[in-house]
C-alpha cells in the first residue's frame, strides 16, 4: 500500500476521476519519540476531509470513501516506518499512500480533481539527474533529485556486465580475472591468468562503448536528464574519452557507488547537479523576463487561467508555498475564488499546474525566494 513516489503515479493522479477526489498531505518523522504525534495529526486532519465530504454528500457515500483512510490511521506498523512526508489519495476506484523524502505543510482537499503541486516539486525535472554506477561487474542506474534517489529497472537489451556485452569475444583470461581492493582510494589489483593491461583496456573501452550507447538511447536521450558517472578514478578518463552522451556532466563521482548508502550517493550527486540547476532556473527566469517584454508571457492569475486553456503555455513556474483558493474550469479558463483560510479548499496554482501538464507544458515548483515576481505564478506561452 505505500510506496514512495515516482511518474506513474503522477500520471495516474492527473487522470481524469470521478469526483470527489481525496488528497491529504502532512509531514511526518522518521524516529521515535518525534513519530509518535505523525497518526494524531493524520486524525486531525481525517476529520477535515471527513467535515468537507458531508457537506457535499451523504454519509453512506464519505464513509466508503473514507473507510480506506480509517484504517491506515490504525495501522500501527506503517506509522513507525514512515520518512519526511506523507500524501494520501482516495477516490472511487482509488487509493494511494505515498511516503515523501521532503517535509510538506499540512493540507486536506476535496476537490473534483487530486492536488499535485507538493508532488511535482518533489519528482520536476528542472532538479532531476541521473546517476550511472560503472564497474566491470556491472551498471546499475539511478535517477533523483536533492530529496531522493530511487533505482530504475534496467530495460531488456542494456548489458549489465561486461561479460554478458562482451560473450565469446571476452579476452579468454578474463574469466579467471579476481579483483581486490587496496587500502589507497581507488586502488585495484588485476590478478588473472598472464591476461597484458592493453586487452583488459580493450575489452574495458568496448564495454564502456556500447554502455555508453544504450544508456543514450534508452535513458537520455528520452529524459533529457544530467547524467553523473559514478565510478573508480580510473574508469573516468576512458569513459569520458569514448562517450559521445551529451548530457554526461563533467564531474563525477570517483567512487564504486556499491560501497555507499543511496543516501550518501544521492547527496554526492546534487552536489555536482546543484550549480546547474541554478543555472538553468536563471536561464528560464531570464526567458520570462525577455518573452514578459514581448507579450509573450505574463504573471496574472486571469491570462494564465486563459493560455492554459488555450493550450498556449509551454513553461509554469509556480511558488511552492503559495496557495490561492479557488478552482479552475479547465475547458474555458475560468476561474472562481473562494474564500482564503479553509484548509480543504482547492487551490487555484495547483489546477494550472495540472492543466497545463495535460496541454504538454512544462511546470517547475520553486520556492519564494527564486520566484522572479510576487503573485504566486510566472508562464511563458508558446505563441
Amino acid at each position: 500500500m505505500s510506496q514512495s513516489i515516482n511518474r506513474d503515479d503522477l500520471a495516474l493522479l492527473l487522470a481524469d476521476h470521478d469526483p470527489p477526489c481525496l488528497s491529504l498531505y502532512q509531514p511526518t518523522h522518521r524516529r521515535y519519540p518525534e513519530n509518535q504525534q505523525d497518526p494524531i495529526r493524520y486524525k486531525n486532519l481525517l476529520r477535515t476531509l471527513e467535515e468537507s465530504l458531508r457537506r457535499q454528500y451523504s454519509t453512506k457515500e464519505a464513509s466508503v470513501l473514507l473507510d480506506q483512510f480509517r484504517n491506515l490511521a490504525s495501522d500501527s506498523v506503517f506509522w513507525n516506518h514512515t520518512w519526511d512526508g506523507l500524501a494520501v489519495f482516495g477516490a472511487a476506484g482509488l487509493f494511494r499512500v505515498i511516503t515523501l523524502p521532503r517535509s510538506v505543510p499540512e493540507l486536506a482537499v476535496v476537490a473534483d480533481s487530486f492536488h499535485v503541486k507538493p508532488l511535482l516539486r518533489i519528482i520536476q525535472s528542472i532538479e532531476n539527474y541521473q546517476v550511472l554506477s560503472l564497474t566491470r561487474r556491472g551498471i546499475r542506474l539511478f535517477e533523483g533529485n536533492r530529496d531522493m534517489l530511487e533505482e530504475l529497472e534496467l530495460a531488456q537489451g542494456v548489458p549489465r556486465t561486461i561479460t554478458e556485452t562482451l560473450g565469446t569475444e571476452l579476452s579468454k583470461p578474463h574469466l579467471s580475472v579476481s579483483m581486490s581492493y587496496g587500502t589507497a582510494p581507488g586502488m585495484v589489483v588485476r590478478q588473472g591468468q598472464g591476461s597484458s593491461a592493453d586487452e583488459l583496456e580493450i575489452d574495458e573501452e568496448r564495454y564502456f562503448r556500447l554502455v555508453d550507447r544504450v544508456i543514450l538511447e534508452y535513458y537520455s536521450r528520452p529524459s533529457g536528464l544530467p547524467l553523473i558517472l559514478a565510478a573508480l578514478t580510473q574508469y573516468h578518463a576512458l569513459f569520458r574519452r569514448i562517450s559521445n552522451n551529451p548530457l554526461l556532466m563533467p564531474n563525477g563521482i570517483e567512487i564504486d557507488a556499491n560501497a555507499l548508502t543511496i543516501d550518501e550517493l544521492r547527496e554526492r550527486a546534487w552536489k555536482i547537479v546543484e550549480p546547474d540547476f541554478r543555472h538553468r532556473l536563471k536561464t528560464l527566469i531570464n526567458e520570462f523576463e525577455e518573452a514578459r517584454s514581448k507579450g509573450l508571457a505574463t504573471d496574472v492569475l486571469a491570462g494564465v487561467a486563459k493560455a492554459s486553456s488555450e493550450g498556449r503555455v509551454g513553461w509554469l513556474l509556480v511558488e511552492a508555498e503559495r496557495h490561492i483558493p479557488g478552482c479552475l474550469d479547465q475547458a474555458t479558463g475560468r476561474i472562481a475564488r473562494a474564500r482564503s483560510g479553509n484548509l480543504d479548499v482547492d487551490d487555484l496554482l495547483d489546477d494550472l499546474a495540472e492543466a497545463v501538464m495535460k496541454k504538454g507544458g512544462t511546470v517547475v515548483v520553486v520556492p519564494a525566494v527564486d520566484m522572479p515576481v510576487t503573485t504566486g505564478l510566472a508562464a511563458i506561452f508558446r505563441f
